[in-house]
């Protein structure tokens, strides 16, 4: 039997061999297909707006949270970084960066940098090769390293790379929350949806310690750019617009690999950075005073204190049994 996962590690394994720009043209024309066949569930998906039982809100009668985060997945990426948090600091805005550990040269003087800026660190897998959720022996093996990075880099999150995970694994790392899921995204190569514009908790079956899974909600940077070629953020304006209506999490995770900070940066896989600008402009102007923008650990230590474990572990219950087993 043919399942996503076969497939993914078809795709990983030949991936080496296909033209970058042959991708693209393969992954457009299959985008455009999942987009007309899912268009009743994407951007939005009505039955994801729905808020957990004895939900009270936001902190301070916020309307809806507001979670930065970005996906580092290449040596450019990474030397973008102080362009992109530039930007966020000169807007007041906070966000996490999701550095991965041994694809590219990384910096401890960047990781330095980007938590004494008051930003976070998130380790994103190991090599980002696709194989990370290969096997359970393979996660095992790498999970070890991935903890030393989570130690050596002093932080508490992580990020599944092209969404490919299997959450029942991750009870083998010490972290209190993961970026790993999403509300609704049929172009990612596991398109297993969390079904929630809410964070939840994940309770392990071993008994070992919880974390909080913050799903981003908001579609990404690539898939709506790059494969998609929206030449706007109004999918994101109408997305957020409905997020904000549902008093719910806005996460939008995006790429610096992807902005064209500089001329010289122009070619097939970025974009203009004033999408991004532009739209984060939007926001601030309009929902000023409607948005707790917090560290992905501030809203996940919220959540945890938020809800009892009996009461969130019907959620994660019925998210494992549709999505993961």
């Amino acid at each position: 039997m043919v399942t996503a996962m076969n497939l993914n590690n078809f795709y990983y394994n030949i991936k080496p061999i296909i033209p970058r720009p042959l991708q693209l043209v393969i992954r457009r024309k299959i985008a455009n297909y999942k987009r007309e066949k899912f268009r009743n569930i994407w951007p939005i998906d009505t039955d994801t707006g729905n808020p957990p039982a004895n939900w009270k809100g936001w902190p301070d009668g916020k309307k809806f949270a507001l979670v930065l985060s970005h996906d580092v997945d290449t040596q450019r990426g990474h030397d973008a970084i102080p362009f992109l948090l530039k930007i966020e600091k000169t807007l007041g805005l906070k966000s996490a960066f999701n550095i991965v550990p041994e694809r590219y040269r990384v910096s401890l003087e960047i990781i330095k940098f980007i938590q004494r800026q008051g930003f976070e660190v998130n380790v994103h897998g190991l090599k980002h090769d696709g194989k990370l959720f290969k096997s359970y022996k393979i996660f095992q093996n790498r999970s070890k390293k991935i903890n030393q990075y989570l130690r050596q880099w002093n932080s508490r999150g992580f990020t599944a790379p092209s969404m490919i995970c299997n959450m029942d694994w991750l009870h083998e790392l010490d972290i209190d929350y993961s970026t790993s899921t999403f509300d609704t995204d049929p172009f990612e190569p596991q398109p297993s949806p969390s079904k929630t514009i809410f964070p939840f908790i994940v309770n392990h079956p071993n008994g070992k310690s919880s974390h909080v899974e913050l799903p981003y909600t908001l579609p990404q940077d690539h898939s709506l750019f790059i494969i998609l070629g929206e030449k706007n953020t109004s999918i994101w304006e109408r997305k957020l617009k409905w997020i904000v209506d549902k008093g719910g999490m806005a996460l939008l995770n995006t790429h610096p690999d992807y902005m064209r900070f500089q001329d010289k940066d122009k070619n097939l896989e970025t974009y203009p950075k004033e999408f991004y600008i532009n739209f984060m402009n939007f926001i601030l102007e309009q929902y000023k005073g409607q948005y707790w923008n917090a560290p992905h650990s501030e809203i996940a230590a919220y959540w945890q204190n938020s809800f009892v474990a009996q009461n969130a572990q019907t959620k994660t219950e019925n998210y494992l049994n549709q999505n993961i087993g």
